[in-house]
């Protein structure tokens, strides 16, 4: 873990979405420091599914030192941030950092106030389990992640850096390999077990590709099972599995070596299945011949739109239109696959 050096003490850091998660480890990271901090976050009553408040937050961030100002925020309301930024300034002084969640505007920003503020954004190497990984990928799915110490650890080191760091866009292992710390187990739920990549960056590394590819997230189904006889089936679901089907190579296939299977819920519905396994790869319509790598449950209507490119997968999948049980990576896989197929469907 990255120690505490007392550098943010009287910095006053700016969070959003700080009331749990993500956002409250970092507030805790710079409240050791002696920091304020400003909670900026929608929660101000006790939910039974998404614990933490920006009341509760406050309460430890005191108690880890800093000094907290709860303050309730919905980021997509402009006034009620400008409120929170007055708050701020009249009970800290102005704020000297700030935590974003847009990553798309550091380079702009970095430029605009170049010299006055550092602006960088900072993202996770592989997933880390939060209250909304939990309602996402269902039960198990924190052993495949990190904790979110990893990126309070990383938001500690970017500011710690001196103004002139600006315009980074970082990666939380990365940095903190810069300052030393080789042990990364240190921050997984289970350490040594396999983890999911990022569903933002576009490269993974290969060696959590491997493990993935080599660990087997479903419970063991039967050895052998025969093929369902093929049904008459039509409708949009039939129709898109038919362009998937003639678009199938064995080179497909030998990039790909996975089974899909689809849970669906509506009209055409049902479970289907996508083998980029066997010679030539197939698709049809029932339970595949064996074991399904991935399990994908979603609407007929938004499986239609994430082949055909309205949808992408990563977010139907934060969005909790598409629940996945399997191997995270072969399912990361497909999405580079359906891409290649957009312009047929």
């Amino acid at each position: 873990m990255l120690p505490n050096t007392g550098r943010l003490a009287g910095c006053t850091v700016f969070i959003t979405g700080a009331s749990r998660g993500i956002g409250k480890a970092i507030a805790l990271k710079a409240a050791r420091d002696g920091a304020n901090i400003v909670i900026a976050a929608k929660t101000t009553h006790v939910n039974p599914k998404l614990p933490g408040t920006i009341f509760t937050a406050a309460e430890e961030i005191e108690a880890a030192g800093g000094k907290a100002l709860p303050c309730a925020v919905d980021v997509r309301d402009e006034q009620q941030i400008s409120n929170a930024v007055e708050k701020a300034v009249e009970r800290f002084g102005a704020y000297t950092i700030a935590k974003y969640g847009m990553s798309m505007c550091v380079l702009g920003m970095a430029e605009e106030f170049k010299g006055e503020i550092a602006v960088n954004a900072l993202w996770p190497k592989t997933a880390i389990h939060t209250a909304a990984m939990d309602m996402l990928g269902g039960s198990g799915i924190e052993s495949q992640c990190r904790k979110v110490d990893i990126i309070a650890d990383a938001a500690y080191s970017i500011f710690k850096k001196p103004k002139s760091f600006t315009g980074n866009f970082i990666i939380d292992e990365n940095i903190l390999r810069e300052e030393g710390i080789k042990n990364f187990d240190i921050y997984a739920i289970k350490p040594g077990h396999p983890l999911i990549p990022d569903f933002f960056l576009d490269e993974h590394p290969d060696t959590i590709t491997k493990k993935m590819e080599s660990h087997d997230v479903l419970p063991e189904l039967k050895e052998e099972k025969s093929q369902p006889p093929p049904k008459p089936r039509s409708g949009a679901v039939a129709e898109t599995f038919r362009i998937v089907k003639d678009s199938l190579s064995d080179d497909v296939v030998k990039a790909t070596q996975a089974i899909y299977q689809f849970e669906l819920s509506g009209e055409d519905g049902g479970t289907w299945f996508l083998d980029l396994k066997s010679k030539g790869g197939n698709v049809g319509y029932g339970e595949p011949s064996d074991q399904a790598d991935v399990v994908m449950s979603m609407s007929t209507d938004d499986f239609v739109k994430m082949f055909s490119g309205k949808l992408k997968p990563t977010m139907a999948f934060m969005s909790g239109k598409l629940k996945i049980k399997g191997n995270m990576t072969l399912a990361i896989r497909l999405e580079k696959l359906m891409n290649q197929m957009n312009a047929k469907l």
